[in-house]
């Protein structure tokens, strides 16, 4: 059996007449830039996320950089975040002109650590360190960061929060103010419509959202080159638009994310469900992801971006997973703090032993919509043979 990791092929049939009369109605109107569908877009999304503004922008990782350019951090400032995350991250961070400051993860789900972030924190403004303007969370694979304590903590030192979701649209968490949903609870959050999202457009794209009205008006001047009148420029922004085509995908593609969210979620129970009737999670080979806001009342609880499951001899399982026509993936292969381009930064090996471990143990599997069960439980029973052999 040969299984495709993402089959963005199976879900444009399944949306194709939608799709290509909206695209037909695009180029017949001939707004390419900005305009009508990147408005209703802002404003569906925003609605959807449990947000008062949205602005569309090119790439998730133009996302980030747009962030920390509207709330002013640059040259000579700092930015705490996980090691443990795709490199836009803390290469927005970097881009910038700021310096990333990283915090270990917690070992069940990934997401940054609440608790050494205190210590991270404590740590640097007992040295008098002033430079400290934000955090960005990443609600890692789908499941939101422990937003309550990085929002305390926040609200202790005086910083700024910027939740990276561009993995997790939709994801909830169950907040104090009630269900709240991934980038409605920081400063800004960030969204990545790079095409194996659960929301992906047909090329790059991204968004910003935001709660605050002021920061949403600076989010949209800076996106146009700092200019609110045409060849009249107010600061220095960037060309950070949404093209009109992919807002219009992607409004078609919103109709159905919830859907798309369940099938993933169900797919990852039968997996849960298969793994734990084998032998795999019972005697060590296979941890299975937790699932820390699993209730009654948070729905999307876990939007399964990724299924990440850790293994002993990843590397092993993984060659023998290909040969059986079983695709994987590894994210992330190497911690950030290990990558040569951040080893001005200082750190060693050792400095974040939880996302180095991760780092070591974590394998993608398959967990697209329109998986089947058989497809899935071939999947489980090719690790037991691997580790039976």
């Amino acid at each position: 059996m040969n299984i495709p990791m993402l089959d963005l092929k199976a879900q444009y049939e399944s949306i194709k007449d939608e799709i290509n009369q909206k695209v037909l109605e695009t180029l017949s109107s001939q707004r390419f830039i900005l305009g009508p569908e990147v408005e209703a877009l802002e404003q569906e999304l925003a609605e959807y996320s449990g947000t008062k503004f949205a602005c569309g922008v090119s790439s998730g990782s133009d996302a980030l950089i747009l962030s920390l350019m509207t709330l002013g951090i640059g040259q000579g400032d700092s930015v705490v975040t996980t090691p443990f995350t795709f490199f836009a991250t803390a290469g927005g961070i970097a881009r910038v002109g700021a310096k990333p400051v990283f915090c270990d993860i917690q070992e069940e789900t990934f997401n940054i650590d609440p608790v050494c972030l205190e210590e991270v924190l404590d740590s640097k403004f007992k040295e008098g360190d002033q430079n400290l303007k934000a955090v960005i969370p990443v609600h890692l694979y789908g499941q939101c960061v422990d937003m309550k304590g990085i929002l305390d903590l926040a609200e202790r030192y005086n910083l700024n929060v910027v939740e990276d979701a561009a993995q997790a649209v939709g994801a909830e968490y169950p907040s104090q103010e009630g269900v709240q949903r991934a980038c409605a609870m920081g400063h800004l959050g960030i969204l990545s419509f790079f095409p194996s999202k659960n929301l992906g457009g047909f090329g790059d794209g991204g968004m910003v959202l935001t709660n605050d009205e002021v920061l949403a008006q600076r989010l949209k001047l800076l996106r146009t080159h700092g200019s609110k009148n045409k060849y009249f420029y107010d600061t220095i922004g960037g060309n950070f638009r949404l093209d009109a085509l992919q807002a219009a995908i992607l409004r078609v593609k919103l109709k159905h994310l919830n859907g798309w969210h369940e099938a993933r979620m169900q797919n990852a129970i039968t997996y849960d469900r298969s793994f734990k009737e084998s032998d795999l999670v019972e005697n060590g080979y296979v941890k299975i992801p937790a699932t820390v806001y699993k209730n009654s009342s948070v729905r999307n609880y876990h939007i399964y971006n990724q299924y990440v499951i850790r293994v002993q001899r990843r590397n092993e399982l993984q060659e023998f997973l290909k040969s059986k026509g079983v695709p994987t993936a590894i994210y992330y292969p190497l911690s950030l703090h290990l990558q040569e381009c951040f080893s001005d930064l200082g750190y060693t090996k050792g400095d974040f032993p939880v996302s180095e471990k991760a780092s070591e143990e974590v394998l993608a599997l398959p967990i697209f919509p329109e998986l089947n069960k058989d497809q899935l439980e071939y999947v489980v029973s090719t690790i037991e043979n691997f580790y039976r052999a």
